[in-house]
């Protein structure tokens, strides 16, 4: 594309979509030109902080509009299969917030169809955008962690209830993105179990247990009806164990030399003494930036560069696998599921 700037849309500008209206404003690469919101208030927050937008309730108005390039969708998570595809349709290019779909059907429709219009599949899956995130990749692919074993992840807190999906389905989209980002790999087999408290058949807690190639184990805790604010990710190796918090803004990653290490008796073949080992505690300096703008401009530049951003809509589809295999599991009393089961 040679356009320098592209002209950009916003469906939904309420709790997250909001965030996106100080980016699209501040890239140099882009215009806010059209935004569509339910909501007449949200609309006149736009209109008060970007006078020039133009504004309308029905989205499918801006999808009209020849001169739109780009949608960004932040509605609630049952509309997003249905406004994108219209968006694609439309052959406008959209970043879709997390998850996708519902289905890996619907995932693998919508892929197709931004595939015949020739135009830009994004999630937003904002972590594999965070610094921290793509620093712990980097440790782990050179083998600063050893051999690894495990990972696993904590997001919970008190609140925000949702009435349209389980906590799983709102929390653990993140950590199952990061998980397939880090490891580059889909799992082999999916164990959920949880149970709702506050509202029925809509679990307020999760847990995942996944089964990755290679004997590596991962394991997700999801919940909003927990005490304390936890974002939180683990991973274990045979040289050593990394943590991510999320939450630390002083040390958003420690690397940890510790680990047992197996020494070989003497005069004893094939057989070991197990030892602890416990070393220094190393928090690396990282640059620092904030995630969703990363996510936009990769967005962006997919888009004029003509190649597919980190969070494509494949990432966006394996991600929905995972939730599928897990809902199965979830509603078969934590029945093992394989993935090659729901292709």
């Amino acid at each position: 594309m040679d356009k320098k700037s592209l002209n950009i849309g916003l469906i939904g500008a309420g709790y997250w979509g909001k965030n996106y209206i100080k980016l699209i404003k501040n890239s140099q690469a882009s215009v806010f030109s059209w935004c569509s919101d339910l909501d007449e208030k949200n609309l006149s927050n736009v209109k008060n902080e970007c006078s020039s937008v133009k504004l309308t309730k029905d989205y499918r108005e801006m999808l009209d509009d020849p001169g739109l390039d780009a949608v960004i969708v932040a509605t609630p998570a049952a509309s997003h299969y249905l406004i994108a595809k219209e968006c694609l349709m439309a052959g406008k290019h959209a970043l879709v917030e997390k998850p996708l779909a519902f289905t890996s059907k619907e995932c693998e429709e919508l892929l197709d169809v931004a595939k015949q219009n020739s135009v830009i599949l994004a999630v937003g899956h904002t972590f594999v955008y965070n610094p921290a995130v793509i620093a712990l990749k980097k440790f782990i692919s050179e083998g600063a962690v050893g051999k690894l074993y495990y990972i696993y992840s904590t997001r919970v807190n008190l609140g925000i209830i949702r009435e349209d999906l389980n906590a799983m389905w709102n929390l653990a989209p993140h950590d199952i993105s990061i998980l397939l980002y880090l490891l580059g790999k889909m799992p082999e087999t999916v164990i959920a179990v949880g149970n709702s408290y506050l509202q029925k058949n809509i679990e307020d807690i999760v847990f995942i247990n996944l089964q990755f190639p290679g004997n590596v184990s991962a394991q997700i805790h999801v919940s909003w009806l927990d005490p304390t604010k936890i974002r939180k990710l683990t991973v274990v190796g045979s040289k050593k164990m990394i943590v991510f918090d999320d939450i630390d803004n002083e040390a958003r990653l420690k690397i940890y030399d510790k680990g047992i290490s197996r020494i070989p008796l003497e005069n004893a073949f094939g057989e070991y003494q197990l030892k602890l080992r416990a070393g220094d505690i190393l928090i690396p300096k990282i640059d620092m930036s904030e995630p969703l703008k990363n996510e936009y401009a990769d967005f962006i530049q997919s888009i004029l560069g003509g190649r597919e951003p980190v969070a494509s809509g494949i990432s966006g589809l394996d991600v929905v696998r995972v939730l599928e295999a897990a809902q199965q599991s979830l509603k078969n009393g934590g029945m093992k599921v394989r993935l090659d089961q729901n292709e």
